[in-house]
């Protein structure tokens, strides 16, 4: 199958994927015979977001929402994987570390609030806090594995090539693990994305979160259906990117096609 096939493809599915939803949507509506105040209807939301669109408070939501989100998850990644890496290649270290990461790692990032609102005060830390901590765990732990399971023949290899530190984590190590440290990157987008949602819900007065809680004050569900619809796409979207960032690193090392 052609790449232009491929794509076209793809956009079928999505194109289906969002037909169907929609569908279903408004046969609730029909069945559970549900007013507009309960639940609006697919028109009614699409005049939401037509509406937050043409006055451009969407994109100012969007703006501080993408912004917070680019903070948290970016710094988490790169802390988790550079301790990933170590904590990797060092057992006895990882060993006394891992009872703490198994501890830590199951509490809700939203748990923290009222800790990270005492110590962060209000406005954009107390969300990016909570978009760190609910990424850093997911990539931290993918990491570690995937170290611990790079192939020993490349190690093998290394030192017989007398390849040392750092040139042997970053030429050997972190290329051969970084298939599997994906799939971290993957399940912490989307944890990181949900909780910066309910971050902005709690302590922010603006963001994609603050949009619902106060279209959900003001009684305008459509609005709030709208602040919803936005965050799946915007959700769906950065999950596309980071696949194209995966393919993209497999290319430099000659991993992917």
């Amino acid at each position: 199958m052609t790449t232009n096939n491929q794509t076209l493809y793809k956009l079928t599915n999505i194109t289906i994927a969002f037909i169907l939803l929609i569908a279903i949507w408004q046969l609730v509506i029909v069945i559970g015979d549900y007013p507009e105040a309960l639940l609006p209807s697919p028109l009614s939301v699409w005049e939401g977001i037509l509406s937050l669109i043409a006055t451009g408070i969407i994109f100012e939501h969007l703006q501080v929402s993408l912004m917070r989100f680019a903070a948290g998850y970016l710094s988490a990644v790169i802390l988790a994987v550079l301790l990933g890496l170590i904590l990797g290649r060092t057992q006895r270290i990882w060993d006394i570390f891992d009872p703490i990461v198994q501890v830590l790692r199951p509490v809700a990032p939203i748990a923290w609030t009222p800790f990270i609102v005492l110590w962060f005060g209000i406005g954009d830390m107390p969300a990016i806090v909570i978009i760190f901590i609910a990424a850093f765990f997911p990539v931290l732990l993918t990491t570690v594995s995937a170290v611990k399971k790079v192939d020993r023949t490349y190690l093998k290899v290394a030192q017989n090539l007398e390849i040392k530190q750092p040139q042997l984590m970053y030429k050997i190590i972190l290329p051969a693990a970084f298939p599997s440290i994906a799939n971290g990157l993957h399940i912490a987008i989307g944890t990181a994305w949900i909780f910066l949602v309910a971050g902005e819900m709690v302590g922010a007065q603006s963001g994609l979160g603050y949009l619902i809680i106060d279209s959900r004050n003001a009684l305008d569900l459509d609005l709030v259906l709208a602040g919803i619809v936005f965050i799946g796409i915007l959700g769906l979207i950065l999950d596309k990117l980071i696949r194209v960032f995966e393919k993209w690193v497999g290319k430099q090392w000659g991993g992917a096609k």
